[in-house]
């Protein structure tokens, strides 16, 4: 539901996005409540103005008398009065809120909405447990790479979780158990316990859970796939405590949770006093006294589901009231042609400020070497060297953000360590180590063994830097001269590329003869060009069917954010397709 806006129009922040629209996501969970700050620019990006959470146990005591706690209502409220300032000094416009399971369930549910309402000026719509895992779909699929696969995924919440089963754009169940880390404390811990689990309780839990589990899965009309994607606090919680009782180091964040450490985590978690089990390494302290019940959820759901890993991702219900926002968003270009991995690089690239058309060129460039130095026998490379080659040429100059001087460095830096929905912490690395060589000095095995890769990917970007730096070289003009560039074949010991080319383009062949040494180095032939004339209008090869959307110049480039919401019509749209639209647009773009 959208809220009237709470303060005059103006704030301290208003005007100060670039005129783009700022919107607040409020998420009132049975543990915590969450705020989302993002706004959405004029160039079809957005970005993250602020991500908050804080403690409330809504939920406490609740699922006894199914009554909220006067203290937890007035916790809610404070909390949620603190955010609605923080979310004005953004210049926020509208606000969208909704309360999942502690409220849903609460017979006093209208106490807290109305409090809600007149002491924090927010309005709050409750949602069902199906609407909740529709919601935390669309912000975990559309966050992430799934391409023809299909997923299930778990949110372990405070009073609920959420099964859903689907693929990247769209999902064939919705299941909300009623499970959670909260409720079940409450069940089978007394209030104040303190101390130790033993085996014979946490065995207690584990039966209550898989009663439960056991009910609804016998109701799924669907075979369970093999991958699965965890995605709240708990599930990251124990993955971290995992991976920080692992190897003692601290980490940007686990990317899986298998089975054996999970276990071996449920061990020394129920083996220690809550004041020692708040201290061990990667705990979230608040979640000391809960986390035994969530771990108990998880444990049994991947023994029922025979879930051997499950992938860890931050996403969730926040991103997907955003991606649902989205689609109802009149004049915000549809974007769903792009893939997640798509929508990222393209996001992250404008709010760089990177030179789209230079940056297609280029791409296209490098794309037609790849292919065709493939079919000349000179690599053995397959699709997913040739996407990570697009996309590390598409975001090779996104260090010039922060300064034209070493901006290959900077590009590095900005890649390695930005969030990019979609690919992993590796792909994330080839790709930053491809962008840090496309100029200056050539890369030896010196330089690749610092980077971070294992000896087999430094092999393999050595080859797409290669690429990439022909693909640059033969742009240096930064107009497009060279319509194309491809090996027609080997001769001996030589690799014969043949540059279609419009006008004088003596400062990419000049270039390219630069490249020719590391070529040989690399690809063991001596790089002999011939250039031909291109014709005005002569279309590039990888036009048509076989063009990446990514290098499709008419993605749209602005969008004019004083149009409103398109609620009315919405609502002519099957769920279903609307929310394979929105599973197809969200992606995070905190790095602008």
């Amino acid at each position: 539901m959208t809220a009237s806006l709470p303060y005059p129009k103006g704030g301290p922040g208003a005007g100060t996005h670039g005129g783009g629209r700022v919107v607040a996501f409020f998420d009132i969970g049975t543990n915590s409540i969450r705020l989302l700050v993002v706004c959405l620019h004029r160039d079809c990006t957005y970005h993250v103005l602020t991500r908050q959470k804080e403690v409330v146990r809504l939920g406490e005591g609740e699922f006894d008398d199914h009554c909220i706690r006067e203290s937890a209502i007035e916790r809610a409220v404070v909390v949620c009065q603190r955010f609605i300032d923080l979310a004005h000094s953004f210049g926020v416009e509208e606000y969208v809120a909704v309360a999942t399971s502690a409220t849903r369930e609460a017979m006093n549910k209208n106490d807290l909405l109305h409090r809600l309402r007149q002491e924090a000026r927010l309005d709050v719509r409750i949602i069902s447990g199906e609407e909740e895992a529709r919601l935390i779909y669309l912000g975990v699929a559309g966050n992430m790479h799934l391409g023809d696969e299909r997923a299930v995924f778990i949110d372990i919440g405070g009073g609920s979780t959420e099964i859903i089963v689907g693929g990247q754009h769209t999902y064939e169940v919705l299941a909300s158990l009623p499970l959670g880390a909260i409720r079940l404390t409450n069940q089978f811990f007394a209030r104040g316990f303190d101390g130790s689990v033993s085996k014979k309780r946490y065995e207690s839990i584990c039966r209550s859970v898989n009663d439960v589990i056991a009910r609804e899965l016998s109701r799924f009309p669907v075979t369970i796939p093999g991958r699965a994607i965890g995605s709240s606090g708990t599930i990251i919680n124990l993955a971290e405590i995992a991976s920080r009782t692992s190897n003692g180091s601290r980490s940007s964040g686990p990317e899986v949770l298998d089975r054996k450490s999970l276990s071996r985590v449920i061990s020394l978690l129920c083996s220690l006093p809550l004041k020692e089990r708040r201290n061990v390494p990667g705990i979230n302290p608040d979640r000391g006294d809960i986390i035994i019940a969530g771990a108990a959820v998880l444990d049994c759901l991947m023994e029922a589901l025979s879930i051997e890993r499950i992938e860890i991702t931050g996403r969730g219900l926040q991103d997907g009231l955003l991606a649902d926002y989205l689609t109802r968003m009149e004049g915000f270009p549809l974007l769903g042609q792009l893939t997640v991995r798509d929508r990222s690089v393209l996001q992250f690239a404008r709010s760089c400020g990177v030179n789209e058309f230079h940056a297609r060129t280029v791409a296209k460039i490098a794309l037609e070497l790849f292919d065709s130095a493939g079919k000349a026998g000179l690599h053995g490379f397959g699709p997913e060297e040739r996407e990570l080659l697009l996309y590390a040429t598409f975001l090779h100059d996104v260090g010039s953000f922060i300064s034209y001087q070493d901006h290959q460095v900077h590009s590095h830096y900005l890649i390695s360590n930005s969030d990019l929905p979609g690919f992993s912490r590796k792909e994330a690395l080839i790709m930053a180590t491809i962008a840090r060589f496309h100029r200056k000095k050539a890369p030896g095995k010196q330089e690749l063994s610092s980077t971070g890769l294992d000896p087999a990917d430094q092999k393999k970007a050595r080859a797409l830097v290669a690429l990439l730096r022909m693909a640059e070289s033969l742009d240096r003009s930064h107009a497009a001269l060279v319509r194309h560039a491809a090996f027609q074949g080997t001769t001996g010991k030589n690799a014969i590329l043949v540059i279609s080319a419009v006008g004088d383009c003596q400062l990419e062949l000049w270039g390219i003869e630069h490249e020719a040494g590391n070529f040989r180095r690399i690809f063991g032939r001596r790089l002999v060009t011939e250039v031909r004339r291109a014709e005005l209008g002569e279309i590039h090869e990888l036009d048509g069917e076989s063009l990446p959307h990514l290098l499709n110049h008419s993605i749209p480039r602005e969008w004019h954010p004083g149009e409103s919401r398109k609620d009315e019509e919405c609502k002519t749209i099957s769920p279903r397709a609307r929310d394979a639209t929105a599973a197809g647009r969200l992606n995070k773009g905190d790095s602008r």
